[in-house]
């Protein structure tokens, strides 16, 4: 625990605490909507965002917001309109954002290896204390977000037809969860990478839905499954010199496969407890 005394330990703490509970407040509706994969495409699009800011020498991380959203949103857009499907504007999105990314970062005065491996797979340590109130302001606006708008997110990503005809704003929510997810990638970049931002919004729902039932308590328990494995990965990391955006992923996995476990044990021994019982026959013939 003597690294805590360090400001930049402190520091990556701070931020991996902020990300690890906005990600899976917003995961869990991307997740039921079957979005778990937009992550990684916008976090190739917030490539091209670092790849703009280290060319202009501004901040990566704002610059990164920026095209991100403006990526997300074009995505939405041309989701909505019907005449690309989901598929096909995540594949665009992928393919464009890691192209520009690369070509960007290489044209800038900062192209060697470390400067783009830093946002392709995380470096907390190396956050400044700019990239901490970013980071937090970024992060609590996407948490109250999340938590404001619950009911209404929640009916659109279970049905967006009935959402629409209870006179929901759709579009408006739908812009909504895109911008709050390229935010939250972006953000997220500098805890788990651009590579495996994904994970820290996906994994922890994953986990918290196989020991809960309703949607409130899965985003808690996912919330609490997130905000463990990132505090707990950047000590970790610090303790045993690895990278804290891949422990933490594999302290999130380590979860999943513990509440798995627990979940099936929790099941088999409730069946043995309730009795079998045997529905009546539909038809009974006397003789």
């Amino acid at each position: 625990m003597d690294l805590l005394t360090y400001p930049f330990m402190l520091r990556a703490l701070a931020g991996a605490l902020i990300i690890g509970l906005a990600a899976p407040a917003l995961g869990i509706y991307l997740v039921q909507r079957r979005l778990s994969l937009i992550g990684d495409g916008i976090g190739h699009v917030a490539l091209t965002g670092v790849g703009v800011g280290l060319l202009t020498h501004q901040s990566p991380v704002l610059t990164a917001v920026l095209v991100s959203v403006a990526g997300a949103v074009a995505v939405e857009l041309v989701r909505e309109r019907g005449r690309t499907s989901g598929d096909l504007a995540l594949a665009l999105l992928f393919y464009g954002g890691i192209a520009g990314g690369v070509v960007l970062v290489g044209l800038s005065d900062d192209s060697s290896n470390a400067s783009l491996m830093q946002y392709l797979f995380g470096s907390l340590i190396t956050t400044s204390p700019q990239d901490i109130a970013v980071i937090a302001g970024l992060g609590v606006a996407v948490l109250v977000a999340m938590l404001l708008f619950r009911p209404a997110l929640f009916a659109l990503c279970n049905d967006e037809e009935y959402a629409r005809v209870s006179g929901l704003p759709v579009r408006t929510l739908n812009l909504l969860l895109a911008v709050t997810t390229a935010v939250t990638v972006t953000i997220a970049m500098r805890t788990v990478g651009l590579l495996l931002v994904s994970a820290l919004m996906v994994v922890p729902v994953a986990a918290a839905q196989q020991v809960t039932r309703g949607f409130r308590s899965t985003m808690a328990v996912a919330m609490l499954i997130g905000i463990c494995a990132a505090g707990a990965g950047v000590v970790l990391s610090g303790q045993i010199d690895t990278a804290p955006g891949a422990t933490t992923v594999l302290l999130a996995l380590a979860a999943f496969l513990i509440t798995t476990a627990a979940g099936a044990l929790w099941q088999r021994r409730r069946r043995a407890a309730t009795p079998a019982q045997v529905e009546p026959p539909d038809v009974v013939i006397h003789a």
